[in-house]
């Protein structure tokens, strides 16, 4: 029983698991790696909030400009239905964004990866490398939530080509942070 209370063997006990799981909590390696999944969750949640606000300013958009059809007017004006067509695409296209932050790849934490990036430039220097690109899709997103927050369908439409400019700015911004982790 007196192996239980023995400093030196749980800890090497408890090193030698961690090691075996590919973890150590004392790694600056870990700690980037868990705060680069906090920050892809943080900017997602922003991306949701965006699209959730486009989204309803859609359907109030809908509501106004949409009215179900009667015999007077059996049809919907075709700008109205372009105009809703517009919001639907780029709550989507938002949406999409935060599908592809989710599905960003996370630097493996295994020791064949591990021995690879210190021998060509650090698995820490990548990951702060990455944590600038993770710093700029926070800056991006909370922007384009705030851009859109509030807003009614007629002035997102009027204002579509800076919605479209900051998406492709998230866009751009995950393609550069994908290269860097990829190669």
């Amino acid at each position: 029983m007196a192996g239980f209370y023995e400093a030196g063997a749980v800890r090497q006990i408890a090193t030698n698991l961690f090691y075996g799981w590919g973890y150590n909590f004392y790694r600056l390696e870990n700690q980037l790696r868990a705060d680069d999944l906090l920050v892809r969750a943080k900017v997602g949640a922003l991306l949701l909030q965006a699209r959730d606000a486009v989204a309803a300013a859609e359907s109030g958009y809908r509501r106004e400009f949409l009215p179900p059809p009667s015999r007077q007017k059996p049809r919907p004006d075709a700008k109205a239905v372009s105009g809703a067509q517009e919001l639907e695409r780029m709550a989507r296209s938002i949406g999409a964004l935060e599908g592809q932050i989710r599905a960003q790849p996370v630097p493996e934490n295994d020791r064949m990866s591990q021995r690879y990036r210190e021998k060509v430039k650090g698995e820490a220097a990548m990951l702060l490398r990455l944590l600038q690109f993770d710093e700029w899709l926070v800056g991006q997103a909370d922007m384009l939530r705030a851009l859109v927050a509030g807003r009614d369908g007629d002035w997102l439409i009027a204002n579509a080509a800076d919605v479209a400019e900051g998406v492709k700015a998230i866009g751009e911004t995950l393609r550069e942070r994908q290269a860097v982790l990829l190669g």
